[in-house]
């Protein structure tokens, strides 16, 4: 298990967006946010105290997490003194990145050396199966994207909270590094062997009650040159009943392919609905999901507004506005 509370670990991320893991703990686990460390030139603030590390073991912090998730999920040589401080400090590290705690000697033995912990969640837990296509009972939704990074996690945790309100059964149901670290539990799907990847979401969304819903969260996008594998393995092993379409309007371009423009909502619907509707003949868009975390309220209304015109489906940011009106999207499914 890994000690709370945290110092998220910020580094040098030139953005909010790279320091999206530290943000999600923050934001859905304030509790064990205690601060944030940066170093010269960090572009990204969580809104929470800027901590030394001796400032953070004052406060009672156990673990100094890595809240960055760059391209390449790479350890900056410019980290690793920090890094070694925390473990001499009496600190234990966190990491969701792909490059591995355990894979740098020099933490390896410091924290061998000191009695400390290194947890890589990255790391999948068990040798998952490959994907048989049978049906399960329970339901499932997926949230797909028109980009990286557009809010599918924080849409599947909106909705979670949402339907408990009213009294469903539901599960959020994590596969990536940040999800893991909220909850404690899940698939890292892009550290899976792409042969088992379907099969992994399979046994993360296992047979259930027939009123209980799995709320998957999200990876990648079918448009994205770069990362499609892996959203298209939790379509096909999620066998999704349903699918809530999320757009970050003001993405001048994809995600890290500045060659690349974000597909409109109307492609995501259409490929995102084949896809699904291989292994799931029923399964139905039902709503859409828009960040708008750098608008106006008006504006971001107006926007929502507009868009639950053009396209037919509700439409809310549910972080801002809380996503009922989604849960309300499944009643009947």
């Amino acid at each position: 298990m890994i000690e709370t509370p945290y110092l998220l670990f910020l580094g040098d991320a030139p953005d909010g967006l790279a320091a999206k893991v530290a943000q999600g703990i923050k934001d859905w686990r304030p509790e064990h946010a205690i601060g944030q460390l940066r170093l010269a030139g960090c572009k990204a603030d969580l809104g929470i105290p800027d901590l030394s590390i001796a400032e953070a073991i004052d406060k009672g912090v156990r673990t100094l997490v890595i809240g960055v998730a760059n391209r390449g999920g790479i350890i900056s040589a410019s980290w690793k003194s920090v890094l070694l401080e925390a473990l001499d400090a009496g600190l234990d590290l966190a990491s969701g990145l792909h490059n591995l705690l355990r894979d740098e000697p020099e933490l390896v033995a410091r924290a061998k050396a000191l009695g400390r912990s290194l947890h890589d969640v990255r790391i999948p837990p068990l040798a998952y199966p490959i994907a048989n296509g049978k049906r399960r009972s329970g339901k499932r939704v997926l949230a797909v994207g028109t980009d990286c990074s557009v809010g599918k996690m924080y849409t599947a945790l909106c909705l979670e909270k949402a339907m408990l309100s009213r009294g469903q059964r539901a599960t959020f149901r994590a596969t990536g590094q940040t999800g893991i670290l909220i909850t404690g539990d899940g698939v890292p799907l892009d550290a899976v062997v792409a042969d088992f990847m379907a099969g992994a979401i399979e046994h993360l969304t296992p047979d259930n009650a027939p009123d209980h819903w799995d709320l998957i969260e999200g990876q990648g996008s079918l448009f994205h040159a770069s990362y499609s594998g892996v959203t298209l393995a939790l379509i096909h092993g999620g066998q999704p009943d349903a699918l809530i379409l999320c757009h970050e309007p003001n993405r001048p371009h994809m995600r890290g392919l500045p060659d690349y423009q974000l597909p409109s909502l109307e492609a995501l619907r259409d490929t995102a609905l084949l896809m699904a509707r291989i292994v799931n003949p029923a399964c139905q868009v039902v709503g859409i999901s828009l960040n708008t975390a750098a608008m106006g309220a008006d504006e971001a209304l107006t926007l929502c507004e507009a868009t639950e015109a053009r396209m037919g489906l509700p439409t809310v940011d549910p972080f801002r506005h809380g996503a009922q009106r989604l849960a309300e999207a499944l009643d009947g499914l």
